[in-house]
């Protein structure tokens, strides 16, 4: 048995692959921050919920509450981060929309969400090591 069969570590590979395409891609951006007419690009975000869908059949998780006295789910409470984003790019006096501030920004926690992924995988190996008696 191999980490690749699992789907824990499938989830957190695929999500560190995604991390680093996104890193190469906000690299193009800052390079090309000085060339005329160039556009930012950014990869699409993966929708979580349409992987939930196709999953379980519903993009709703409903915590089970067998007692009262449970706390109701996320649904319950209407979320204040909840608004629409803008985009923020703006068209720079050179002719393209790439702000260097922006791209640096989205830079920094693409690496923070790889190096959270890395944690987590090497945690969770830990665990296996540590479930099969082999410890550290």
């Amino acid at each position: 048995m191999t980490t690749e069969t699992i789907g824990l570590f499938k989830a957190i590979t695929a999500k560190m692959s995604y991390l680093d395409e996104r890193q190469r891609v906000i690299s193009q951006n800052v390079a090309n921050s000085d060339t005329p007419g160039y556009q930012p690009h950014d990869l699409t975000p993966v929708d979580f919920g349409a992987v939930l869908k196709e999953t379980t059949g519903s993009n709703i998780v409903r915590p089970d509450t067998t007692n009262k006295m449970h706390m109701g789910g996320p649904n319950d409470i209407r979320d204040p981060k909840n608004r629409e984003q803008k985009t923020t790019y703006e068209v720079a006096p050179v002719g393209n929309a790439v702000i260097v501030e922006e791209q640096m920004m989205n830079a920094a926690k693409t690496t923070m969400d790889y190096n959270l992924m890395t944690t987590l995988y090497q945690k969770n190996v830990g665990m296996i090591r540590t479930a099969l008696g082999r410890g550290q």
